[in-house]
């Protein structure tokens, strides 16, 4: 049986109920899991109580052109076949009683009631016919008792003789195999038209040539003529010949002499064992407190190049959506969004978001517009474009506001350090990035300490006290092949002796896939009870990122000791730089894990660290 059903407005009101209220509170679950993050064509959502409590199926309605949702809570044991059915019927039938200004529906009860009998007895009825191996009759028509038999033995016979009405029928040239494996009449017919059709004609070889055939006689005469025409006619041919005059490169003159600071790149102060020496000291201030500006020029062109293909194709459905434009109050339908949201989807997909996210997104658009009434001299294409925007900009948005320096403070007057343990593949960048984290810490009056938990890659320690050298800050290291966990809540003790703010913890870089090494992450991870765990990917992977997020997360949860498993909580994406307008990993990132973006690395210097610009993220995935 139904636990609760909703109806209430994209808004929050509540205008009708049934039911009590649930533990957990699964509706609000629903709401910031699925419909706020454009998950809503999605065919359920399941929610997980808290312990000793009934776990619950959700599913959903939308009256888009009345801005309603209806919802209904079920046991997830009950696989309850009549939900879909009954929030269809529900939806029709308070769409008649609604009211804008009107708040209370207390009469709607007695009207559900007959719903939800209604529903039970076709579902009911569906079962029995299940049962007993027949189809059911389809809504508004009567079904004899054994026409379906009937029909169907009719059917095999007609098929079988070859004088029945089948599939084939109107399509002159298609036939249908029978069942003992002779072919009618049409196929018979066909197959000479067939085999002539791979017949290829070159030159003047089975009769007259054909007029797209290429001569190769004329090549040959062109090829002995080419010097004539060149002197003498054709100015087609004379502009090509006529090229500029290749300029001859440059021998490189070496020096005999170089200097030697030219070519020594070397680090002096490790050659000469000297103190630690600020070398950053002057790369100024960091992108991260500089705010990015975007400029909306073009914007209104961005509306006229969805839904448009090229000349001469998809004129019937550009005619449609014209029309509909001038008419007004056209409801919208799937067969209607079809064109632009195939078309949205493309340009997704061509700025690297992966296949099917961008799937999942142009569903979840045409889920919220179908129904939805088209206004005045208002196309379909810009209706798609406003609202796949809106869309994208719920889901770069943080769902949470995440400020690092306020956290970090917080934490300080609770007499404990900010612990930052970053995470990822092999090579996408995180003991760079991490310093360059370090060092925007460090011009807000931050004491940073770097914990050097990567005991498995060679070299990871030492390219980790390089960066504390230069930075000047504390690094806490026990060298290779001991176990991270241990390592890294031992830094954190030592934080709390030296005073420290924050501790930024570096691990080693593993695939998604590798056992051993996901299992010793999930170790530090439960062990050391971080504040932050940071992903960091690449801005360069497709359809890989969700791979990666999905596994990550999903090995976390899988090898947890405590029943809440701590996940990713942000992403850092590096090489933004290097990737032009191909942005989809953010968006691709940020609607596997639900994860924002708090850093983005665009460059090889200290510096190079800015938060991410959403709006800017967005226009360039519609441009």
């Amino acid at each position: 049986m139904l636990e609760q059903l909703l109806i209430f407005t994209r808004g929050g009101l509540i205008l009708w109920e049934l039911g009590n209220a649930l533990k957990g509170s699964p509706i609000d679950a629903l709401i910031r899991s699925c419909l706020l993050e454009e998950r809503s064509a999605d065919a359920a959502f399941h929610y997980d109580a808290p312990a000793g409590c009934a776990a619950y199926t959700l599913k959903w309605a939308f009256d888009n052109d009345l801005g309603l949702v209806f919802v209904a809570v079920y046991q997830r044991i009950l696989h309850l076949l009549y939900v879909d059915d009954l929030l269809a019927a529900a939806r029709r039938e308070f769409s008649r009683v609604y009211e804008p200004k009107r708040t209370s529906y207390d009469d709607f009860d007695e009207t559900f009631r007959q719903l939800q009998k209604e529903a039970e007895a076709r579902a009911e009825e569906m079962r029995r016919f299940k049962q007993a191996g027949r189809a059911p009759a389809a809504p508004g028509k009567k079904q004899v008792p054994g026409a379906a038999s009937r029909g169907s033995g009719k059917q095999r016979s007609s098929g079988g003789g070859g004088s029945g009405k089948d599939e084939s029928d109107g399509y002159p040239g298609k036939g249908r195999r029978s069942e003992n494996g002779s072919s009618n009449g049409h196929e018979n017919e066909i197959k000479p038209n067939s085999r002539a059709q791979n017949v290829v004609v070159h030159g003047k070889e089975n009769g007259a040539p054909r007029v797209d055939a290429f001569d190769v006689s004329k090549l040959q005469k062109l090829r002995s003529k080419g010097a004539k025409k060149t002197d003498t006619g054709g100015g087609g041919c004379k502009a090509a010949k006529a090229e500029p005059k290749k300029i001859a490169k440059k021998n490189r003159v070496w020096d005999d002499s170089p200097s030697e600071s030219r070519l020594d790149f070397t680090d002096p102060v490790a050659d000469r064992g000297e103190g630690p020496e600020v070398v950053v000291a002057d790369q100024g201030e960091s992108m991260m407190d500089k705010e990015e500006i975007v400029s909306s020029d073009s914007e209104g062109e961005e509306d006229e190049e969805v839904g448009n293909e090229k000349p001469g194709t998809k004129k019937k459905g550009w005619f449609s959506s014209m029309l509909q434009s001038i008419s007004g109050n056209a409801v919208l339908e799937k067969s209607d969004l079809r064109p632009a949201l195939k078309a949205l989807k493309d340009r997704l997909m061509t700025k690297n978001v992966a296949e099917e996210i961008a799937e999942k997104l142009c569903e979840s658009v045409a889920t919220s517009l179908e129904g939805k009434k088209l206004g005045s001299f208002t196309r379909v294409s810009s209706t798609v474009q406003t609202a796949m925007e809106e869309a994208l900009l719920r889901i770069l948005t943080p769902k949470r506001s995440i400020d690092i320096l306020r956290d970090v403070h917080a934490a300080k007057e609770q007499g404990r350090p900010y612990v930052v343990v970053f995470v990822g593949v092999n090579g996408v960048g995180k003991s760079t990035n991490l310093a360059k984290v370090a060092y925007w810490l460090l011009q807000h009056k931050i004491n940073v300490m770097l914990a050097a938990c990567d005991t498995f890659r060679s070299g990871a320690v030492e390219q980790l006290r390089t960066h504390a050298r230069r930075l000047q800050i504390p690094i806490f290291e026990k060298g290779y092949e001991k176990d991270p966990a241990i390592v890294a809540n031992e830094a954190i003790q030592e934080a709390k002796r030296n005073n420290s703010d924050v501790v930024l913890v570096d691990t080693a870089g593993r695939m998604q896939d590798n056992e051993p090494l996901m299992r010793a992450l999930s170790k530090l991870i439960n062990l050391n009870n971080p504040d932050l765990v940071l992903f960091v990917g690449e801005a360069l992977v497709g359809n890989d990122a969700v791979d990666q997020l999905t596994k990550f997360n999903q090995k976390l949860a899988d090898l947890s000791m405590v029943p809440n498993a701590r996940l990713i909580d942000g992403i850092l994406l590096t090489k933004f730089d290097t990737i032009d307008d191909k942005v989809g990993a953010a968006l691709s990132m940020v609607y596997v894990s639900g994860a924002p973006v708090m850093f983005v690395g665009c460059g090889q210097s200290y510096t190079d660290l800015k938060k991410l610009n959403i709006k800017s993220i967005v226009k360039t995935l519609l441009k």
